[in-house]
């Protein structure tokens, strides 16, 4: 009896260490204002800062389809890599909330264009699927965007106002 509850004891720890990171991020004091985010996709994460302080921290965020390299073409599925700045929101998009990422650079369209192709666009940082009943998509889902929890981008819509820098390493 006593190894039985041991082991469910164990079995639940194991279920709740396999969840995905909280989709419900933490308070923030009224007011405050990030200056600059940092997407780090290898460890699959975006931090909002003020000056050299860190405000907030999402983890388990979701990529394109392919998300690794950096976004060359239109249709590639993949997160653009570098140095871009929020450019726009959009309060009734198709995803519960969106800020406009400025990408592609002059350098991206450039990239793209001597080889006759597309750079892509409309990448935005988002939350989920509009009408999506479930928690947060636990894979890479998008076409090239980073999906947050609907919660994550309602805090992260407050805090980081348009022209915000976001550097997004591999």
């Amino acid at each position: 009896m006593i190894r039985r509850n041991i082991l469910a004891g164990l079995s639940l720890l194991t279920l709740a260490a396999c969840g995905s990171a909280s989709s419900q991020p933490p308070p923030l004091a009224t007011g405050t204002k990030a200056d600059r985010l940092l997407v780090d996709k290898s460890d699959r994460i975006l931090i909002a800062y003020r000056g050299d302080r860190e405000i907030v921290r999402y983890t388990g965020i979701r990529f394109g389809d392919a998300p690794t390299g950096h976004k060359q073409f239109e249709g590639d599925e993949r997160t653009p890599e570098g140095r871009y700045t929020i450019d726009g929101r959009n309060g009734a998009s198709r995803y519960h909330l969106s800020l406009r990422i400025s990408y592609p650079n002059a350098a991206d369209r450039a990239y793209a264009k001597a080889r006759g192709r597309s750079p892509g666009g409309d990448i935005f940082i988002h939350g989920q699927p509009g009408g999506w009943p479930g928690p947060p998509l636990a894979r890479d889902w998008t076409d090239g965007c980073i999906a947050l929890s609907n919660a994550e981008i309602e805090q992260l819509w407050d805090i980081v106002p348009d022209g915000t820098p976001i550097a997004i390493r591999p």
